[in-house]
């Protein structure tokens, strides 16, 4: 049976196995991109971040977004950023179930993004269980607020600073806490 590509699985949702016989493929590719974030890490010229990041998305940056570093990512290819973005700094995305971030998003100091989880299961514990995280126009992530894999952040969300998001956050609604819950709906 031929299997398509690790990345492509991985983009799919399928569950990959530490045996599979491409999981060293994750690895070498995070080495790689480890290379450009050592200089993009290093840089305090936007032009230059924006170059670099395009280098490690696989996709063109647009002048609008900016990036305060350090800025960490363990592939980057399956990273998708918007117009007018801004990421503040020490932002780490995990992106190999999937990473989106749409148009005018705010993102605040230390957030994490992480659409890469393992089973519960001990026996299966080192298995990567990929789901992509959305977060769609105009949300704000605050700062320290980590979002786990397959969510999706609504529209005009806010996510409170801290907090811990395990489920989707409707359009205009904000958030917060560990798990984080709905604290109210904008008007």
């Amino acid at each position: 049976m031929n299997k398509p590509e690790i990345f492509n699985r991985l983009k799919q949702g399928e569950i990959i196995s530490p045996n599979d016989p491409e999981a060293y493929k994750m690895r070498e590719a995070s080495f790689a991109t480890k290379a450009l974030l050592l200089q993009i890490n290093q840089s305090s010229n936007p032009t230059e971040i924006r170059d670099l990041l395009s280098g490690i998305t696989a996709s063109k940056i647009d002048e609008s977004v900016t990036v305060f570093t350090p800025i960490y990512i363990n592939y980057g290819k399956h990273t998708k950023i918007g117009r007018n973005v801004f990421i503040n700094f020490n932002c780490t995305i995990l992106d190999l179930g999937g990473v989106t971030i749409d148009d005018n998003v705010l993102i605040a100091p230390n957030v994490s993004l992480l659409s890469e989880g393992h089973p519960l299961n001990p026996k299966e514990r080192h298995a990567l269980i990929p789901k992509p995280i959305h977060i769609k126009k105009n949300a704000w992530i605050g700062a320290n607020a980590t979002i786990l894999q397959g969510v999706t952040i609504g529209e005009n969300a806010v996510v409170a600073a801290g907090s811990v998001v395990t489920k989707d956050v409707p359009d205009n609604t904000i958030v917060g806490g560990i798990p984080a819950k709905i604290i109210k709906t904008l008007e």
